[in-house]
């Protein structure tokens, strides 16, 4: 077995160069002659604008331009886009409002870009946006998604009455009803799932320079996918012939989700180069970040579940209120609709579900895909809503999943909404997951010992699926050179991820040839014709075929050319392990000896691969959380974190460890600290910084004991499935669930996220009096 190949435990080959400074990220491109920009934003959540006055600024030294939103529509710059429509119950599309790059007559959410200034330094750019004066008229602002939809509540936008962009559903109302009419037991849970900021570690950024003569636009930026600027602002922006626009991403500190978007900071930089002539840059700092990054999650979220006398599941009916912000970023409408779209039923064999949501606007920053994108939302609600059925039905909360696991045997199966999972065998995992963390025996001695030191312990479990890795299809490209080195080139996009590791091993593996002479290139569209990004837990499930495609037909391509160099017949060429053989003899050439045979015939060694999935994959796992309540401040410590996974074959168990450490970490973080708050009455946000703002940190975190359990997928050809998102999908209702757990003695049902000391100390101070 090549010990580089797939399936070992390969270290990353990226990390050398990013932890010795080494990386290149957008802060680190300069161009000759660049200025740089800066967005001056609105302090107000909900204002008109009466004045604009830039002559002072204009004065100041270094100053090259300031411009307003007037500018904008004088120079026909269209609005940002919403890529992504769907149809209310009426079949009706959703309503888009116009959404400028830089505020018109009016401002709708605190940060909202109101001002670009370009200056010869960026000092020089902060000084002049100081020295425009913009006033305001303040109108009542609604920051909460059920608010939005209450008579009387400010209107955000003239086109959209009521706030109401769309009135989804899915499933089947009236076989729902009838579950309900027959039940032994019903229960209802209204939940909050919180506003969150992704807060990579690296801001978001562009350096973009326009040539005049040519015709042609050039943009650095960190993103999740180059090719989705290069259409965004070459097609639908400024027009300009796809031939005629390159876009180039290097390293990516961080996505999440978020840098997957065109913002309009992009779309400012690219306007500011084009007035100019000169490149331009615009690096965002952090409160830039806080301020108009898309946040995350965000939903008001009713379920009711119907159970039959022996607790099975009959039914599940669950409302959502989708806060979307006070515009519509480029996948806002997919986010809580369609993204997650049949997996509220979780991994729960429930004949009748009916899912529907209303998504409002709000003075409040833009909502869009945040780590999992739909299915951590999906995952916590159905989650909570088992744990809360348990305490209710007065029944241990995996016994009642046990009840309601689909077996092993009936896979493939189809839920309610029509939704077919391939593979998976949930009760081994959970039976697995038990048992590392002594679930119902050795833990209970546990509690008795924290008890007797006056704290509470508590244990809580999740199961999770995720529907991830289907779509659109990945091309790749593989290219041996003149060195003996061999370039793949491929569309996604790694932020932190491992990919050049992880196609390198693949490629390695098939080619035969040593894992380090492989060179991974991404993220520029001059070289790379097409790319899909990085996103939905694609880029190994997808992207690692594609490379082994690819890598197949350059096999091929070399036949003909070994046979020319061994002196045989092309159909009685072999190759294996990295050599071209002649059928039963020892005549063989090195696939880089070939390469060089090709090459003198003029042109490059190379060959392309694609792969389109024809389904998705379904991930899924048993995680359970150790938590520990100290009785007089509330404060949560986690004690202990299991994680037994389903993620098909595995293609590095290192990279794999690591995604599942780093999804559960901002699982941890949403469930126990970060919460992004607004004034409820001036709009403004109050957890604007890392000073209000609360990370999880290292000390947060115990180890994470993560173990698999692989049934391969057989919708993917690797038999890979997803794993990118899963430990947040997972972690959150396994922490919040251990932590309500904690709280039995006093007969707590439900916590909203984040379970901070204040809400947990809260709780038991209620319950007590």
């Amino acid at each position: 077995m090549n010990k580089f190949g797939i399936g070992q435990a390969v270290r990353r080959t990226e990390d050398q160069r990013l932890l010795t400074g080494t990386g290149k990220f957008v802060g680190d491109v300069n161009l000759p002659g660049q200025a740089h920009a800066h967005v001056l934003r609105s302090p107000e959540s909900h204002a008109e604008i009466l004045k604009i006055e830039t002559a002072a600024a204009k004065k100041l030294p270094g100053v090259l331009a300031v411009l307003t939103g007037a500018d904008l529509k004088a120079d026909g710059i269209p609005d940002m886009p919403c890529l992504l429509s769907i149809n209310s119950k009426d079949g009706k599309p959703n309503l888009v409002p116009s959404y400028p790059a830089l505020a018109g007559a009016r401002v709708r959410h605190v940060g909202q870009p109101v001002v670009l200034v370009v200056a010869e330094t960026i000092e020089q750019a902060r000084d002049a946006a100081e020295a425009v004066e913009v006033v305001y008229k303040s109108l009542p602002a609604v920051i909460e998604g059920p608010d939005a939809l209450k008579s009387g509540a400010p209107q955000l936008h003239a086109n959209v009455p009521g706030n109401l962009s769309f009135h989804w559903h899915d499933g089947d109302a009236a076989k729902v009803d009838a579950a309900f009419a027959n039940a032994a037991k019903k229960i209802t849970l209204d939940l909050i799932n919180n506003r969150v900021v992704a807060n990579s570690m690296e801001t978001r950024g562009a350096v973009a320079s326009w040539d005049k003569a040519a015709g042609t636009l050039f943009v650095h930026t960190t993103c999740q996918g180059s090719h989705h600027f290069k259409r965004v602002l070459g097609d639908l922006i400024f027009k300009i012939p796809a031939d005629k626009v390159r876009v180039v991403t290097t390293d990516v500190g961080g996505g999440f989700g978020m840098k997957y978007f065109c913002y309009p900071e992009h779309v400012l930089t690219v306007w500011a180069t084009k007035r100019l002539g000169r490149p331009v840059k615009w690096i965002a700092d952090r409160q830039d970040s806080f301020l108009s990054d898309v946040h995350g999650r965000d939903h008001a979220t009713r379920v009711d579940l119907a159970f039959d006398k022996d607790h099975k599941i009959l039914g599940l009916r669950v409302h959502t209120v989708a806060n979307l912000g006070a515009y519509l970023s480029n996948f806002a409408p997919m986010i809580p609709t369609g993204a997650g779209q049949g997996m509220h039923t979780g991994v729960y064999a429930i004949p009748a579900a009916y899912n529907e949501v209303k998504g409002v606007f709000t003075n409040t920053v833009p909502v869009d895909a945040y780590r999992g994108a739909g299915r951590p939302e999906a995952a916590y609600m159905i989650e909570r809503a088992m744990d809360a059925a348990a305490f209710d039905l007065g029944i241990d909360g995996a016994e009642l999943r046990r009840r309601n696991f689909p077996p092993a045997a009936a896979m493939p199966y189809t839920n309610a909404f029509k939704v077919t999972y391939d593979s998976g065998d949930f009760v081994r995992l959970m039976d697995e997951a038990r048992k590392l963390s002594g679930w119902g025996g050795a833990f209970e001695s546990r509690r008795k010992e924290a008890a007797a030191k006056g704290k509470l312990r508590g244990l809580g479990m999740s199961y999770y699926v995720e529907r991830c890795a289907g779509g659109g299809g990945e091309a790749a490209t593989v290219r041996i050179e003149s060195d003996d080195t061999v370039t793949l080139l491929i569309g996604t996009q790694n932020n932190g991820q491992g990919h050049e590791t992880a196609y390198a091993q693949v490629v390695s593996e098939r080619l035969g040839v040593p894992f380090e002479k492989v060179r991974v290139r991404q993220g520029d569209t001059q070289e790379i014709a097409t790319g899909g990004g990085t996103g939905g837990s694609r880029s190994i499930p997808v992207g690692a075929h594609s490379c082994q495609k690819a890598s197949d037909a350059l096999i091929d391509v070399g036949k003909p050319h070994a046979a020319d160099l061994l002196e045989a017949a092309a159909v009685d060429i072999e190759f294996r392990e990295g050599r071209y053989a002649i059928a039963g003899t020892d005549r063989s050439a090195s696939i880089f000896e070939v390469a060089k045979k090709a090459r003198s015939k003029g042109g490059a060694f190379l060959a392309a691969g694609e792969y389109t999935p024809s389904a998705a994959t379904y991930p899924n796992g048993c995680h359970i959380c150790e938590v520990e309540v100290d009785r007089d401040t509330g404060v949560v410590s986690l004690v202990d974190y299991w994680a037994v996974d389903d993620f098909g074959m595995v293609l590095n168990p290192l990279l794999l460890a690591g995604q599942v450490h780093g999804g559960v970490g901002q699982g941890v973080g949403q469930a126990l600290l970060e919460h992004t708050v607004y004034d409820q009455k001036t709009g403004q946000l109050l957890t604007g910084s890392f000073m209000d703002y609360t990370l999880p940190r290292a000390g947060d975190l115990p180890h994470i004991r993560f173990a698999t359990i692989n049934i391969p997928c057989r919708n993917n050809p690797l038999g890979i499935k997803g794993a990118g998102e899963a430990g947040t999908i997972g972690a959150t209702p396994a922490v919040v669930n251990a932590v309500v757990d904690a709280l039995k003695p006093y007969k707590v049902r439900h916590l909203d996220m984040p379970t901070t000391p204040e809400r947990v100390w809260q709780a038991m101070r209620g319950a007590a009096a």
